[in-house]
């Protein structure tokens, strides 16, 4: 053989031992070298490469990662709509779907189901074009994603390339394990950046950045759980996981066949009864009527397949010992006890703090310092402890009591009438400007991610700013004497702050943080006075009339407005903004009376496919109004992912529709939902 012969050998073995360690480490989970190993394997390739670029196939490991920063995520049109799945967290909704499955088949079908765990991560939709990953694209409205080939790329867990001819259109979730995540959060908080609340936000937030090379550092995994040309690929949908698996592709592997619904109930349970085990986080189960002929008779409703419910489980709750309660004080100024526990795996991620809201739950519950304590995940994102365990006390648990003076500045704590909370009054407080110059820099209000928490402390501590006015006076020259702090790195601040000065009004009052106003308040406030220097010019007392004049402002808010705007701290705090040329004036939405949403209000919430601010413009664009809150009146509450129980009890109360971005996708088409 010759020397190019056994160069082209050896780099093809290169290629499949590291495709085979891919495949053990990332899709059994069972790695069979070790890392050192491996890296030697890889660095090999690499080197045969450079010196003989020829070598390098489509499917070579070093085609994982692009060298190319993109600049947008163009939008493309799924193959079939993906479509989203009815949920319910009763067995008796349960039983009434298995009900309406054996009522919409022939009489005496023996129906098979599917039962497999509901994967709480990203959704992607995957094309292989005769055996090739040609591109890929995440879940968005359902209709349109965004096309995101090069990072789903990098993914070493999914194959470049499989033995299968023809097309094969993939749909899955990309997920981070649970012992991953705590890695990339200990080295993100090592780098002053906040660590990601759970798997999925980290997951979602990796697949939509635009630079692959940052991606491929991240260990996503894909786990497939569907095929569109499914009657093609395989006869029912448990064979199509099988025969996945069988050609190399990550499946979840956990899928159970029943035929009964003692069969499914049974499976349901122990998933429950498992799923701490699990790598991967799970809110649920999946069930799904196997048989792809059985799928087409049941079809689907406008929203939802008619063969398939999501089994959700309620929140994860945890046991621990609270070893110390200590008080953190907010951007307006409310003092908050906080739990710091043994640290517990909950619900994805490792929990070692937990809140206690203020001082009336620590006397309900009487929770003290060494209790056992149950500590649950609100919204599955904040923990919360929710019970004590009082038998298992031992008599050594101390009683906690709320400080009377700021722990912070040493100022005496107040109690508004009416509130719970205790509160600090000073306004220097450090740890009140800290607060309020984060709640500024969020991208909902002045969007200056630059400002991590870590500079934020420093800036505040050394005294560089007091207020969000002095932002626009940091300079290089300044930043450069912080630690860890480089010359480009004092660029970027000065030019992320001096970037803001261009948001809008509306984004500038949400920055500042007028009590009970949220963001679309802010906006409405903010049209109202056109700009900055129109709110200023109000007369201070005829300020209460004028906010109590603009639609949907309750007596509270009109209150905090008019209190916020006569206030000789927060008016020259207003003015100084002024004059270092922050906001521009706020574009009035042109809704016209003949638009598809005339006459109807909506409240959004929840996690969306969309930037809220974006959902918010496209329903005033229609003629629509936006409430920040549920309130008498609000026709529809649209609801995204991860919705808190309280917006929904207020629909309830009020009457109000829920509906799902897919709905209101329809009204601002000119639809009419159906009753």
């Amino acid at each position: 053989m010759t020397a190019e012969g056994k160069t082209g050998a050896r780099h093809a073995q290169l290629v499949r031992e590291i495709h085979a360690h891919d495949y053990r480490y990332y899709v059994l989970d069972d790695p069979a070298v070790t890392d050192r190993q491996y890296d030697a394997l890889v660095e090999e390739l690499k080197s045969m490469e450079e010196k003989e670029p020829s070598l390098r196939t489509q499917d070579s490991p070093s085609n994982r990662v692009s060298g190319t920063l993109r600049g947008d995520l163009r939008s493309v049109k799924h193959v079939e709509r993906m479509m989203s799945l009815d949920n319910t967290y009763s067995e008796a909704e349960l039983s009434e779907f298995l009900r309406r499955v054996k009522d919409g088949l022939r009489a005496g079908t023996e129906v098979t189901f599917c039962v497999e765990p509901k994967l709480d991560g990203a959704s992607i939709e995957v094309l292989y074009r005769n055996g090739r990953l040609t591109e890929g694209s995440t879940r968005g409205d359902g209709e349109y994603g965004e096309e995101i080939s090069e990072n789903l790329r990098t993914i070493r867990s999914l194959p470049l390339t499989i033995a299968y001819d023809g097309p094969l259109t993939l749909r899955g979730e990309v997920v981070i394990y649970r012992r991953d995540l705590e890695k990339i959060n200990e080295a993100r908080v090592a780098a002053g950046d906040p660590p990601f609340a759970n798997p999925r936000n980290a997951a979602a937030g990796s697949l939509r950045m635009m630079d692959p090379r940052v991606v491929a550092a991240r260990p996503l995994r894909a786990l497939m759980y569907g095929v569109v040309e499914g009657k093609k690929f395989a006869p029912c949908h448990s064979a199509t996981l099988e025969r996945l698996a069988e050609l190399g592709l990550p499946t979840h592997r956990r899928q159970v066949i029943c035929k009964t619904a003692e069969e499914i109930f049974g499976a349901i349970g122990d998933v429950e009864k498992n799923r701490a085990g699990y790598p991967y986080e799970i809110d649920g189960v999946v069930v799904k009527v196997d048989s792809f002929s059985d799928q087409d008779i049941l079809g689907t409703t406008a929203k939802f397949p008619r063969w398939a419910i999501a089994f959700k489980y309620g929140a994860e709750q945890a046991n621990t010992r609270l070893r110390n309660i200590v008080v953190q004080v907010g951007r307006t100024g409310a003092l908050t006890p906080v739990a710091l526990l043994d640290p517990v795996p909950l619900a994805g991620t490792t929990v070692s703090r937990a809140s206690l809201h203020n001082s009336d739950i620590i006397e309900g519950l009487d929770v003290r310092i060494g209790d056992i304590v149950t500590v649950q995940k609100a919204g599955e994102i904040i923990p919360q402890v929710i019970g004590v365990d009082k038998d298992a006390r031992t008599g050594d648990e101390k009683p906690f009591a709320m400080p009377t003076a700021c722990p912070v500045c040493g100022t005496a704590v107040e109690r508004r009438e009416g509130e719970v909370a205790l509160r600090c009054p000073n306004r220097r407080c450090p740890a009140i400007v800290k607060g309020s110059i984060i709640h500024y820099s969020r991208r909902y209000a002045m969007d200056i991610d630059q400002l991590g928490e870590s500079l934020v402390e420093q800036l505040v501590a050394k005294n560089v700013v007091s207020d969000v006015a002095d932002l626009y006076d940091l300079t290089v020259e300044k930043l450069v004497e912080l630690e860890r702090m480089g010359k480009k790195s004092a660029e970027n601040v000065v030019a992320g702050v001096l970037a803001s000065k261009e948001r809008t009004l509306g984004r500038l009052l949400t920055g500042v943080g007028i009590e009970h106003v949220g963001q679309v308040a802010a906006v409405q406030l903010a049209q109202a006075a056109g700009s900055l220097a129109g709110l200023l010019a109000w007369e201070v007392d005829k300020v209460h009339e004028l906010v109590d004049g603009i639609a949907g402002f309750g007596p509270k808010m009109a209150e905090s407005v008019t209190a916020f705007l006569t206030d000789d701290v927060q008016r020259k705090l207003l003015e100084r903004l002024h004059a270092r040329d922050v906001s521009r004036p706020e574009p009035v939405q042109s809704s016209a009376e003949s638009g598809p949403l005339s006459g109807m209000s909506f409240c959004v919430t929840g996690v969306l496919t969309q930037k809220r601010e974006d959902v918010h413009a496209a329903i005033r664009a229609a003629g629509g109004t936006v409430h920040d809150a549920v309130k008498k009146g609000t026709t529809y509450l649209v609801a995204g992912e991860k919705v808190g129980k309280s917006k929904l009890d207020l629909a309830k109360k009020h009457g109000t529709k829920v509906i799902d971005e897919e709905q209101l996708k329809r009204l601002l088409q000119g639809e009419t939902l159906e009753a």
